[in-house]
């Protein structure tokens, strides 16, 4: 029997679509906001005090004290009266913050009363000369034996004259009494090689992402098959979860039977990720959606509306709940995940953008993209903070390092390591010839690379040196060039490596039990040559 189909009128269908359209740009900042006079001030006033706070009451020369009056005089910082020199003549004192050392209260010489930074030569000079200086100086402003300080001087020791003193002279440091070390190249730390100990089979097509939930009892799947899988018990495969374009279907591995079927994609997933803060999954795909899974009930309960192209990746933040997304129409996206509402447009790329990182430090969100460009956002305004530009070729994989303050980037070229919260570049990892789709890394320094052409290869982070190489030989039936490697993560406790491959398999790897140094030695040649500028 067929269902009749409801009539609205025109204007019921007008409202409806202008709903729809208010919902979608209701968040979109593109236009400046008008600037608050009032606001601007007072911001402009912290910061002063802040940045500049320590330096706005610099020592003052007399003729400067004479052209301003006695009215003046007496409002200056470095002339006000204090019981340990009351009835004597008022000399000049160096604040905390001046180059010279901090106090108890270093009276400058006829030659020293200057306003100005001292020259190099005169600094070196100043560096032995000042802190004798100083001890006779206390001497004689606290003859009483009660040790008299500037108001403002902290109660760290004060250096002698055998001390390493760090003067600053503009952009340059020299280092008094200081010896220096020659650079070393740091050796590698000794991993132990990874090896293939299961290949899980199911999925009809390309699996192109993969995720493992907190409490490291299952993990997700998606796939060019329109599907989402979730491998339950421990990475013993006992159950599959798998929503198709029509239905999601949840299977008993063991017995082979349907046990429940739900609406998912229509086109290729190319993401997933599970809530630490909620039960929730979250997925994208091709189809332009971002999907929210309760997985209490086994049904998308949300939906996130907004991009005008295909969704290649996402991440939660971890600390607050805000998803971001990222896309073929060059824009990233910032969605508060209870209200649905697009909180901010991340636009600034040029072209795609492949993959998007949230961390809890600021920069809190990184963009890879085929622009060749990764950049670091400022989450609050909702614009970039950095732009990274030394990649030539597109970046489709950032991975942020558990423990440290770092991050990498892979991209045809190089990949590329680099430093938070500014970008500094610190190194490249060359080697891995090939297009790289993924990277991950453990607490360990293990950081693993999979490639286009099927190849893996796995890096010690800190000082770049590949010890291993994998390629696995695809399922059979498939083509060899069906060896692609899409995606990879670690499990919660970091003992099993598993990769979303070309050939429809899902891989697992672990540590070699049996792996010494003796039997798998470090071969390592130090190249100073190979630590390039960019």
């Amino acid at each position: 029997m067929v269902e009749e189909v409801q009539k609205h009128s025109v204007h019921t269908l007008v409202f409806r679509s202008l709903k729809r359209t208010h919902d979608m740009f209701v968040a979109d900042n593109g236009k400046p906001v008008p600037l608050d006079e009032e606001s601007h001030k007072r911001k402009m006033a912290i910061k002063l005090r802040n940045e500049y706070g320590p330096v706005l009451h610099m020592p003052t020369s007399k003729e400067n004290l004479k052209e301003k009056g006695p009215q003046n005089a007496t409002d200056s910082y470095v002339h006000k009266q204090y019981p340990a020199n009351q009835g004597q003549e008022v000399e000049y004192f160096v604040a905390g913050t001046h180059p010279y050392p901090p106090g108890p209260g270093v009276a400058l010489t006829a030659d020293t009363k200057i306003q100005r930074m001292p020259s190099e030569s005169a600094a070196q000079s100043l560096a032995v000369a000042l802190p004798l200086q100083t001890k006779a100086d206390a001497n004689r402003t606290a003859p009483s034996g009660s040790e008299y300080r500037h108001p403002g001087a902290s109660d760290r020791p004060q250096p002698t004259a055998m001390n390493s003193i760090v003067m600053e002279t503009g952009n340059t440091k020299n280092s008094a009494l200081m010896a220096k070390k020659a650079p070393t190249m740091p050796k590698p730390q000794w991993h132990p090689p990874w090896k293939l100990y299961r290949v899980i089979s199911g999925h009809l097509g390309w699996v192109r992402c993969i995720a493992v939930e907190p409490g490291n009892q299952w993990f997700v799947t998606g796939s060019a098959d329109r599907t989402i899988k979730c491998m339950r018990g421990s990475f013993s495969a006992h159950w599959l979860y798998i929503p198709l374009q029509i239905s999601n279907m949840i299977w008993d591995l063991a017995s082979g039977k349907l046990k429940l079927s739900l609406t998912g994609h229509i086109s290729t997933v190319r993401g997933v990720i599970v809530s630490t803060r909620s039960p929730y999954l979250f997925s994208c795909g091709e189809d332009k959606q971002v999907k929210c899974w309760d997985l209490e009930y086994n049904k998308v309960i949300r939906h996130y509306h907004g991009h005008l192209s295909a969704v290649y990746g996402l991440d939660l933040h971890p600390t607050i709940d805000v998803l971001v997304t990222c896309s073929r129409d060059s824009t990233a996206r910032i969605w508060d995940v209870r209200t649905k509402a697009s909180v901010h447009t991340l636009s600034g790329h040029t072209n795609a953008v492949a993959t998007v990182r949230c961390q809890a430090a600021e920069p809190q969100i990184i963009t890879g993209s085929h622009d060749t460009t990764i950049r670091l956002w400022d989450l609050v305004a909702g614009k970039t903070r950095v732009t990274l530009t030394n990649h030539k070729k597109s970046v489709r994989a950032v991975v942020l390092h558990p423990r440290h303050y770092t991050f990498a980037s892979g991209s045809p070229d190089n990949i590329k390591q680099w430093k938070f919260p500014d970008g500094s570049f610190i190194q490249n990892l060359s080697g891995h010839n090939a297009i790289i789709n993924t990277l991950t890394v453990n607490s360990d320094g293990v950081l693993v690379s999979g490639a286009d052409n099927g190849t893996m290869h796995l890096w010690d982070w800190r000082t770049g040196y590949n010890f291993q190489r994998v390629h696995a030989a695809v399922q059979p039936g498939s083509l060899d060039s069906e060896s692609g490697i899409f995606a990879c993560a670690f499990d919660q406790s970091e003992s099993r490596l598993l990769t979303a491959e070309a050939d429809k398999t899902i891989k697992v790897y672990r540590e070699d039990d049996t792996a010494t140094e003796e039997t798998h030695p470090v071969s390592w040649k130090p190249e100073i040559i190979k630590r390039k500028r960019f």
